[in-house]
């Protein structure tokens, strides 16, 4: 039914269902089963989604002998915070989150910014193989980082532009161990997803008319102002959620971090997958033994670290939601 139809009175809503030989009650039916539907859903999307949190966090709460309590289900029955404390002390946090806050911070700036001049370049100039390249760029989406990771590894163990070290009389560097190689591949747009970004970037150029370009050409602009006063502020929804992207996927990566980022600098996600083989020697008296942790403390301190993990991106998330909500939408209309 129609909202009109629905503000009349029962009698007169019952005569104009009978005049429409029953249609406005089917509609009226039909309109609430998609409503319960989609209700239904959503609901299940989001218990998938939260369910698992809750679970961590109840059972991040427990002391260890709740875990083998089966009269404990969800609710812990002897409250402590003290596996918290032994998390932090496995992974070294905050040093761990810190180091993580501030390379991801680096290498989303960085990566952000190539893409950006990438994916204008690709949305609004004319050069020599440009399908061939934009192909590259999805290619890099497509396969995935372990399968370079040997040429990687070679190239920056002896790192020689061209051949130019060598040809001056010089030697390759060593870049491993350090973090210039990963400045160096987030610059190059080689970096984590960045042909993601590129593609994203690119799409959107693509829907901006580019009459505003030419008047602001007609009006004396060069193109680096262009770029810079008119289309990049257009744009900052999507540069935004690509910086959002590349945040949360450089905040949990593991194979960039650990090829490439120093062993001396701890981060957070390889703290975290290495977190077992420290707790038996973290739980033992003499430091040179190890211990054999249950399986069932093993697991509650994983998720704890997990958790952990998560909260500063769901913190994230509540903060910049109505950004990454309005690029959506806005690349939406544009296609």
């Amino acid at each position: 039914m129609t909202a009109k139809t629905e503000s009349l009175p029962r009698k007169d809503r019952r005569s104009a269902n009978k005049k429409s030989g029953g249609y406005l009650l089917k509609a009226g039916i039909r309109k609430w089963a998609v409503s319960i539907i989609r209700g239904l859903l959503i609901f299940g999307l989001c218990f998938m989604i939260i369910q698992p949190m809750l679970t961590r966090f109840s059972t991040s709460l427990m002391q260890e002998r709740d875990l083998y309590d089966s009269t404990v289900v969800l609710l812990p029955r002897n409250v402590t915070l003290e596996n918290y404390s032994i998390v932090f002390q496995l992974t070294n946090w905050p040093v761990s989150m810190l180091n993580t806050l501030w390379t991801s911070l680096l290498v989303s700036v960085l990566q952000v910014i190539a893409c950006t001049l990438v994916g204008y370049g690709f949305a609004r100039y004319e050069f020599p193989l440009k399908r061939f390249w934009f192909a590259c760029v999805v290619i890099m989406i497509i396969i995935p980082p372990q399968t370079i990771a040997t040429p990687l590894y070679m190239y920056f163990r002896e790192f020689d532009i061209f051949g130019i070290f060598r040809t001056l009389g010089g030697q390759p560097l060593n870049l491993l161990s350090q973090m210039t190689p990963y400045m160096l591949m987030s610059i190059t747009c080689m970096g984590l997803k960045n042909g993601l970004y590129i593609y994203m970037l690119r799409q959107y150029f693509n829907g901006i008319p580019k009459s505003l370009e030419e008047a602001a050409f007609v009006d004396g602009c060069s193109t680096l102002r262009t770029f810079g006063t008119i289309m990049l502020p257009d744009a900052m929804p999507t540069v935004l959620s690509c910086f959002l992207f590349s945040f949360v996927w450089q905040w949990t990566d593991l194979f960039y971090t650990r090829n490439f980022i120093p062993s001396s600098m701890p981060v957070y996600s390889r703290e975290l997958s290495s977190i077992l083989t420290r707790m038996s020697r973290f739980f033992s008296a003499d430091a040179d033994k190890a211990v054999v942790v249950p399986p069932a403390r093993q697991q509650q301190l994983v998720a704890i670290g997990v958790l952990i993990c998560c909260i500063p991106l769901i913190i994230l998330y509540i903060f910049t939601q109505r950004t990454f909500v309005e690029s959506i939408a806005m690349s939406g209309s544009k296609e």
